[in-house]
């Protein structure tokens, strides 16, 4: 999960769990305001492993280093202590009403806590029992920036703070209608750009589902009554169940892609259901096998193919068509033979690592003259547009002899 959103989420927790007021308000430091702040900073603080990003020349930190330590659930408690002693000396500095350290240490547990399972319910994989395992689980569940979820987070936020004030709540509520309203369009414009276009209708209802929320509690009265802690337990509610309809959507997913294993006779190494933008629908289907890796991108709107009865082989063609069904359309990405190129590059420490790494790779191999080209790709983050490369893509290039001419990342 991006940053941002961890800190949305660190604050609504707060706020609805933990009696905490907005951050920013034109008033003296309290201890409501106090416990916001360490939710929200608690729920950021295990990004803070970037850093050491930012000033190393190692471009495989983002697999190697970043969600471990700081992502721990056994070290999560020396870092909710040194934060919640960090913010009493800072409470006594300046004279402010906090919490006790032992609720401190309780708030810095949970928003830590908040980040580690939303980034556990991703793709990326979070090493959650580092330095003890390096293993990287992850439950597939979300994609690494949801808009609606995020959505789902903040926007019940803005309504507290624009019904918190009878008098002011109109125009408050118009004021955040037009910031909001236009958001809408602009995911749409970002998802036509990668390749997941949103139809113009979801666009529209989106909108009216927007205005429906900040105008009308205000103009009908209702969304003073509500209280501030109301609004955001509803976001807390609302957050919640988008999650469980997003583990109902991954079991459909990921059974689709056993009955099309189980249909195709595929010898399967690992079978998987990744989110997919830009809604809870779409999901990319992943098959890995010793020849390579079989991708099937799924609507779960629509009926499944897969539930035909059974039909006839066809792994060399990219569909297959069940008895009395439509056809099943895929792709297979195959891995390239093994030759002295290639295993000379994956005897490199930097591709053992990249290896380690990914989840559903695939080998690519090509002459460029006397040039032998080797790359390493994960489906897992495939490229959203088939005509811009995958991420995490690594190349190494190597002479004739299979001396190493360059090796990396490959950047857009």
């Amino acid at each position: 999960m991006d940053t941002i959103t961890h800190g949305i989420a660190g604050a609504l927790l707060g706020k609805a769990l933990f009696r905490g007021e907005d951050m920013l308000l034109l008033k003296p430091m309290n201890r409501a305001r106090i416990v916001t702040w360490s939710l929200m900073l608690g729920a950021i603080f295990p990004d803070i492993d970037i850093v050491r990003d930012i000033f190393s020349r190692n471009e495989l930190l983002v697999m190697t280093w970043h969600r471990s330590v700081t992502h721990s659930w056994l070290c999560l408690p020396i870092w909710a202590l040194l934060l919640a002693a960090l913010t009493r000396w800072i409470a006594a500095r300046f004279h402010w009403d906090a919490p006790s350290f032992r609720a401190l240490t309780a708030l810095y547990a949970v928003g830590i806590a908040s980040h580690i399972f939303l980034d556990l319910v991703t793709t990326f994989g979070t090493m959650i029992w580092s330095p003890l395992s390096w293993s990287r689980p992850a439950w597939d569940i979300l994609f690494i920036i949801d808009f609606t979820f995020a959505g789902l987070l903040l926007i019940p936020q803005m309504l507290a703070w624009a019904n918190s004030n009878l008098e002011r709540a109109r125009i408050r509520s118009l004021l955040l209608w037009l910031i909001f309203v236009p958001t809408p369009f602009l995911v749409a414009g970002i998802a036509k750009n990668v390749g997941t276009p949103i139809s113009e209708a979801a666009t529209l209802i989106a909108v009216l589902i927007l205005t429906l929320l900040f105008l009308l509690p205000a103009y009908r009265g209702f969304g003073a009554k509500l209280g501030v802690a109301g609004w955001n337990r509803v976001g807390f509610a609302a957050s919640c169940v988008y999650l469980l309809l997003a583990v109902f959507a991954h079991h459909e997913a990921l059974q689709r892609m056993h009955a099309f294993a189980a249909l195709e006779n595929i010898q399967a190494e690992a079978i998987g259901a990744l989110p997919f933008p830009p809604s809870l629908w779409h999901w990319d289907g992943l098959i890995l096998t010793p020849r390579g890796v079989y991708e099937m991108r799924m609507d779960l709107s629509s009926p499944s193919p897969l539930a035909a009865s059974n039909a006839s082989n066809s792994s060399s063609t990219p569909e297959t068509k069940p008895a009395d069904g439509p056809p099943i359309e895929y792709h297979f990405y195959p891995s390239a033979p093994s030759n002295r190129f290639i295993d000379a590059a994956k005897a490199l420490p930097e591709v053992q690592a990249v290896l380690w790494f990914d989840r559903f790779p695939v080998t690519r191999f090509r002459m460029e003259g006397e040039v032998a080209v080797v790359e390493i790709l994960d489906l897992r983050f495939p490229p959203i547009r088939r005509d811009r490369p995958a991420s995490f893509t690594y190349r190494v290039r190597l002479d004739s002899q299979g001396n190493v001419l360059s090796k990396g990342l490959v950047r857009r």
